[in-house]
């Protein structure tokens, strides 16, 4: 089995996280699943303390935020890498005051889609 592609503790350390068993009871699939979106970048995860985390922002109350992976996509099609893309997502914006990643559960989701796409390359 490969190694987890997670980025280093790279986001804000009040930012709330979610271990791979927490993700895997709040999808309703295995842990093995979860490893696999990592891998597949449907999920993204950071690594703090040795322990694979994935940030609670990432979700809503049905599963995966209805926009995240759209954004990752865009974000890691234009040419970030993961951890550039998790730097962004928890990057403040100031126009907005907030996190493209908490703005993913506003009316401001498809205008971060679009920043996305504006920085690619």
């Amino acid at each position: 089995m490969s190694s987890l592609p997670l980025s280093p503790d790279i986001i804000p350390a009040d930012a709330e996280t979610f271990t791979l068993d927490e993700v895997s009871t709040r999808l309703r699939v295995s842990e093995s699943r979860v490893r696999t979106l990592i891998r597949e970048h449907k999920l993204l995860a950071i690594s703090r303390g040795g322990r694979p985390l994935v940030p609670s922002l990432f979700f809503d109350d049905l599963g995966i935020a209805k926009h995240f992976t759209g954004l990752v996509e865009v974000l890691l099609d234009g040419g970030f890498t993961r951890d550039e893309a998790m730097t962004w997502l928890f990057t403040v914006q100031d126009d907005i005051d907030m996190y493209p990643a908490a703005a993913l559960h506003t009316h401001s989701a498809r205008e971060m889609i679009r920043r996305a796409q504006a920085e690619a390359f």
